[in-house]
């Protein structure tokens, strides 16, 4: 194998057709699944598919394997923060971190998510401070340190905002409540697709060492976008409270669209 070769821990929802796009491009993919069942479905896709666990205390699986001579590790797993199963996700992090620094892997892309910003009022680029309030954003941006604080790993973190596709959207489990709160803050949203077209740019342009907001261009009111959505797809819309004292946050992807001149190409209106 040589540089050709990229590896994807978390081949699900994202990490699969993100997979597939970089096999038609011509790369080796290598990609792990925490299930049995998902095996054959990888390497039918042409991955190179290893069951690989992770948690706090151990790395289940041949993870020595499966890292050896891969060049860029796309490290795709959310933390589980809900529900009684909790985690930590940093000692998780931390212990893949360990493992990394003794194989071939000289670049690394850490999908992380906007919730690190926090309740910030107002506008936010890469720039804009960390405050995190969830216990999510907390464990997410002590884990973007452990890898960008590394220096010798080329490491770009990407702060997704919320995941949409055709077969994913917030509105249905939106449509299932009664009232929804901030109403009139704006929404920071992008599709699957584009989060797989910023993944390739990354790794195409050798942009490294870089935070990166990925949020597509289009902020409308909660209450306005998913009223919208709520319609096209039949459900029932909630009734919005609005907060007339705070604005909300509007994520700007400032390094993509003003630096780069990145294009989202996949509205989150369906």
């Amino acid at each position: 194998m040589n540089n050709n070769t990229i590896g994807i821990i978390g081949c699900g929802w994202l990490g699969l057709p993100l997979a597939k796009t970089f096999i038609k491009a011509g790369f080796t993919v290598k990609g792990t699944t925490t299930s049995k069942n998902k095996i054959d479905i990888l390497k039918n896709e042409g991955i190179d598919a290893s069951i690989i666990s992770l948690t706090e205390n151990e790395i289940k699986g041949n993870i020595q394997g499966f890292l050896k001579d891969i060049n860029t590790l796309i490290i795709n797993v959310p933390p589980k923060l809900r529900g009684s199963n909790k985690e930590n996700y940093v000692a998780k992090m931390s212990l893949l971190h360990s493992t990394i620094k003794n194989s071939t892997i000289k670049n690394v892309i850490f999908a992380s998510s906007t919730a690190v910003y926090g309740d910030f009022d107002g506008e936010v680029s890469e720039k804009t401070k960390t405050e995190p309030v969830t216990e999510s954003g907390k464990q997410l941006i002590e884990s973007e340190q452990i890898f960008s604080e590394d220096n010798s790993l080329q490491t770009t973190i990407i702060r997704f905002g919320g995941l949409i596709s055709e077969d994913r959207h917030p509105v249905t489990m939106l449509s299932k409540k009664n009232t929804i709160e901030n109403g009139n803050m704006p929404v920071n949203l992008i599709h699957r697709n584009d989060c797989i077209r910023v993944i390739i740019a990354i790794i195409e342009n050798s942009w490294w060492q870089q935070i990166i907001n990925a949020v597509y261009p289009y902020h409308p009111s909660k209450k306005e976008y998913y009223t919208l959505e709520a319609d096209k797809k039949g459900l029932k819309s909630p009734k919005y409270l609005l907060n007339n004292h705070k604005k909300g946050k509007k994520i700007n992807s400032t390094f993509l669209t003003n630096v780069k001149n990145f294009e989202f190409l996949t509205s989150i209106i369906s």
